[in-house]
């Protein structure tokens, strides 16, 4: 089911006046609940309740548990699996009264109180099936989404683990360029955490995307929008929690085969240029079309019944598609695309009080593409150019791979203490190797020679991976509930080790870039620097190295309580601590941040007494690590060359210039000449964690037995974030100001805390003595750092009954700031906590404003239609406005040469241009439609499914070119040009047959 801060839904009318007696006063009554990131809980209240007992079974895999009721009539059972239980009442050894087909959901509560038991006593064992629950869940103080399998089937929403995200109020598609990131309540895409079996997953690298496993192994998918407990940190964004599924007391098994075929793909868009017309793709737009094919296959059972079960998946993805770039010189890919994943679990009922879990699953994704030279307008395919391979690399790096071990054990040891161990590992490897990685690069961008007759190089990537890049994470912990009295406490410690080997060298080990000799006499970009007349033309070499090995220390504790103030309110109260420790090759620590103090607390107001109206409230802190892509560029020996000279004749034909003769020293952008930096000096001495502040208050309201109404305001606010800052002015400054000589300083980048004031220890005169250097928020120049998330969410939800279900959710949300977060979309820049925006202040003059991941309306409709026991119709609609537009260009002032980064400014034409004050996008709508047949003659186990994504075909433009000039101030023909539209209509097909053994 699909659930918002609620448990499921109510079953029909009960016709027997005595049961509906017994069970009239169900709906009384809340108590405590702690969470958990794999499993759930049951609870509930019992008239009389002194001497009883509780009794929580899965007749599916014969687990069980006692549960003593205390003297006030309360009882709650936590730490239990995901599944369905029946639940019994028992007093002096005979069952009173019994609830069947209770769900319980990740992360959540399910009441299930006995009262009036009275009238209950005199029917022995009186059963009620269904789901005869409140539709409410007045436990809980956070912001979440439960999706179960069965809706994942149901729905039309593609087979990916982020399809599913987007369901969420507040979420939305992040920047086409990383991929099919999403963002979560206005944070970057690179802020989210995800789990799978309680085991963190995420990118370590980067922050962006996360293994996967086969989406048929999916058992529930759990999304946190906010206010999550203090068991959840690093993350500002939200967090993904998946539980996988199990096997149970039957053998079950089934296959599925899904097909996207090419035939009945709509045909792409064709884009032009803005700023003359040109045509940018050519007649043969239907080629780069994709066919896709599925294949997936599980089995699941008992071992030994009641005691050990076995649940395998397995899916195979492959693909194919053809695709190019823009203009008339550009190339052609011929791309085969393929993803295997597999799941296998392991679950042992030592005894009804221990359970083992062991989870091994495999994320692979692979690609490999043969390129050729493209004429895109003619549609006209040159000579071969060569081939590349990658492996766990995605888009933007955004699909990492790799493979997951999880051990998790846990021991009720009372009815009142319970403890939760768990212990895991990852490892994923990245392969990107190419055709003639071994030739020097270069480039002919000479104007004076045909684009036929230009030489072209053996290598097609201007960039080759690092030989050997992995990374690795290990981690552990150690939970502990305990029951005292109206107080439902838990505390927990954790310690998670992340490692990554990466980076990028230039192909070749150097690149050459030949241009014509400029008009003017000056090497565009450097005002400073005359070409000497005579020469054939003008090149630049280029080198660049940043290899390095990054790790991240993660360290956190917590406890909470979950406090039964009275009998309608509930109060929570969490505090956690975390502890961040970035390290370099050497594994000397160059930045830590400790004692991150957390504070979490939320309040819940069961309006009625019967759980069909609810008021809550919350408000917590939410800390975030460094990825290791901070270190990897900030803390390895990076080398960024470039040199200017000139050469006289042809151009040989491996790419080196004839007669090269430079005109200038070599530069090293900010600093980076290849000599590893100081540890001390990476990073301010005090640097702060990255973190935000976040409120809530919402309410959820009955309306009538199946239907369900709520709203809530969120406010976050962010308070502090780091990135890397590289201006040496304010250095220079102060040295002046302190009699230091500081000839020698470049402009290198260090790891700040923007908008505030940081200390430093830097060898400002190449004595090998650090100088401890305190500069102010104002000597360093930035302006505050701000990002502000506010939203009204409403949504409208009929549970299914009456043969359907049906949920409308809309949202009014901002996102306004000068920071987007970790990232930079509004370029696409892909370096979490090293963007562009903080690195010296003229570059964040304008940039409050609307931010790239803000969508100030978002409508999504959602549900499906039981018509027979054969037939099933699904729908899917997703409306948002558009992003905001900027306009990049070169800034007006003055600027060092080594510190201008081009047209990279809100100044277009020499005004200044405010994030976001160009207009929007235009507003996206996306329908997709569903519908199932399970014949009867195949006894319903055999399901033949045709959806249909994107029904109208609306390609709008979901991404453009932003800068509004050239990095030489020229008008850019290109401003606004598309970068990416929706994907165009596809169709799936598929056949699924699932059977008992």
């Amino acid at each position: 089911m699909l659930l918002n801060s609620k448990s499921t839904g109510r079953a029909g009318p009960l016709r027997l006046g005595a049961l509906a007696m017994a069970l009239g006063g169900c709906l009384a009554g809340t108590t405590a609940l702690a969470q958990s990131n794999a499993s759930g809980a049951i609870f509930g209240r019992v008239d009389a309740g002194g001497g009883a007992t509780v009794h929580i079974e899965n007749p599916a895999t014969g687990f069980s548990r006692d549960v003593g009721v205390s003297e006030d009539g309360r009882y709650r059972a936590g730490a239990l699996p995901v599944g369905t239980y029946r639940v019994s009442l028992q007093r002096d050894g005979q069952t009173v009264q019994t609830r069947d087909s209770v769900q319980v959901n990740v992360g959540t509560g399910t009441d299930v109180s006995f009262v009036n038991t009275s009238a209950a006593t005199e029917l022995t064992a009186i059963s009620v099936t269904g789901t005869a629950l409140p539709a409410i869940d007045v436990s809980s103080v956070d912001t979440r989404t439960v999706l179960t399998a069965e809706q994942l089937q149901r729905l039309p929403v593609a087979q990916s683990v982020n399809a599913a995200v987007l369901l969420a109020p507040g979420a939305v598609n992040a920047d086409s360029r990383y991929g099919n990131a999403v963002s979560l309540g206005g944070s970057s895409a690179a802020e989210n955490q995800y789990y799978i079996n309680g085991f963190p997953v995420t990118n370590p690298l980067t922050g962006l995307g996360a293994t996967t496993l086969p989406f048929n192994a999916i058992e529930q998918e759990q999304v946190f929008t906010g206010g999550y407990g203090a068991e959840y940190g690093r993350s500002t964004g939200g967090v993904v929690n998946i539980i996988t599924k199990r096997g149970t007391n039957t053998w079950e098994a089934g296959g599925q085969v899904l097909y996207q075929p090419r035939a009945l793909k709509a045909t792409p868009r064709i884009t032009y240029r803005p700023g003359d017309g040109a045509q940018l793709q050519g007649r043969n737009l239907r080629s780069q079309r994709t066919w896709q094919t599925t294949y997936s296959g599980y089995i699941g059972g008992p071992l030994v019944k009641d005691k050990l079960f076995l649940f395998g998946d397995y899916e195979t993805t492959k693909s194919e598609n053809n695709s190019y770039g823009y203009s008339n010189n550009t190339t052609r890919y011929y791309n085969e695309n393929k993803a295997d994943r597999w799941l296998l679990k392991l679950d042992w009922n030592i005894n009804d009080s221990n359970i083992v879990e062991l989870t091994g699953l495999n994320d692979s994704n692979s690609s490999y593409s043969n390129q050729y030279y493209y004429n895109g307008i003619q549609d006209i395919q040159g000579a071969y150019k060569g081939w590349q391979s990658q492996k766990n690399q995605g888009t933007a790096g955004t699909a990492p791979g790799g493979r997951v071990y999880v051990a998790r054990y846990t021991s009720y040891i009372t009815d009142n203490l319970t403890l939760d161990a768990l212990y895991g590992k990852q490892h994923s490897d990245h392969v990107n190797l190419t055709s003639g990685s071994d030739c020097v690069y270069f480039a002919d961008n000479r104007d004076s020679v045909p684009p036929t007759q230009r030489l072209q190089g053996c290598n097609i990537s201007s960039s080759v991976a690092a030989p050997g890049a992995h990374d690795d994470t290990h981690g552990w912990h150690l939970n502990l509930e305990y029951r005292l009295g109206s107080h439902d406490l838990r505390a927990g410690v954790d310690r998670y080790d992340v490692e990554s080997l990466n980076g990028s060298v230039t192909s070749g080990g150097v690149g050459w870039f030949y241009y014509d000799n400029p008009a003017n006499g000056m090497v565009a970009g450097r005002d400073h620097l005359p070409v000497p007349p005579g020469h054939t033309g003008i090149v630049e070499r280029y080198i660049f190295e940043a290899v390095g090995v990054a790790k991240v220390e993660q360290e956190s504790q917590y406890l909470e309580d979950h406090w039964q103030v009275a009998e309608r309110w509930l109060a929570y109260l969490g505090l956690r601590n975390e502890q961040f420790s970035n390290l370099n090759a050497d594994n000397d620590v160059f930045t830590k941040q400790r004692h991150q103090l957390a504070p979490r607390l939320g309040l819940t107001w069961d309006v009625n007494g019967d759980s069909t109206f609810k008021v809550y409230a919350n408000a917590g802190r939410y800390h975030l690590a460094i990825p290791n892509n901070v270190a990897v560029r900030g803390a390895s020996g990076s080398l960024y060359l470039t040199q200017w000279g000139t050469y006289d004749g042809a151009p040989n034909t491996n790419g080196t210039p004839p007669n090269w003769n430079p005109i200038e020293a070599p530069v090293y952008a900010n600093g980076a000449d290849g000599t590893p930096p100081d540890p001390r000096s990476i990073s301010a001495r005090n640097l702060s964690a990255y973190y935000q502040d976040e409120y809530i208050l919402g309410f959820d309201k009955q309306l009538a037995a199946d239907w369900t109404f709520g709203a809530k305001l969120r406010y976050r606010k962010l308070k502090s974030i780091i990135d890397d800052w590289c201006d040496n002015r304010p250095f220079i400054k102060w040295a002046d100001e302190h009699g230091v000589d500081s000839s020698g300083i470049a402009a290198n980048c260090y790891i700040i805390n923007p908008g505030k004031g940081n200390e430093f220890l830097i060898d400002l005169d190449g004595d090998g003595k650090l100088e401890d250097i305190k500069l102010s928020a104002k000597d360093i120049g930035l302006p505050e750092a701000k990002r502000s998330y506010y939203a009204l969410d409403l949504y409208l939800e009929h549970q299914f009954s009456d043969k359907w279900y049906g949920r409308l959710d809309y949202t009014f949300s901002r996102s306004y700031g000068n920071s987007e977060g970790l990232m930079k979309s509004d370029i696409g820049q892909l370096d979490p906590s090293v963007t562009q925006d903080w690195d010296h202040a003229e570059l964040m003059i304008g940039a409050n404003g609307p931010e790239a991941n803000d969508r100030t309306h978002q409508v999504r409709a959602y549900g499906y239609y039981q018509m027979t026991p054969e037939w099933l119709f699904g729908f899917d609609l997703a409306v948002q406005s558009g992003r905001p537009k900027n306009c990049f260009g070169t800034y007006p002032g003055s600027i060092p040469a080594d510190m201008n980064y081009g047209n990279s400014y809100f100044y277009c034409d020499g005004q200044l241009v405010p994030r976001g004050s160009v207009g929007r996008l235009p507003w996206t709508y996306q329908l997709n439609l569903s519908t199932e047949w399970r014949p009867a003659w195949a006894g319903h186990n055999l399901a033949f499914q045709a959806r249909v994504f994107n029904v109208f075909n609306a390609q709008t433009v979901q991404s453009i070119e932003e800068h509004g000039e050239t990095g030489t101030g020229d008008t850019n023909l290109s401003y606004q040009q598309p970068l990416s539209y929706q994907t165009p209509r596809y169709f799936e097909f598929s056949a699924r047959y699932d059977f008992s053994l």
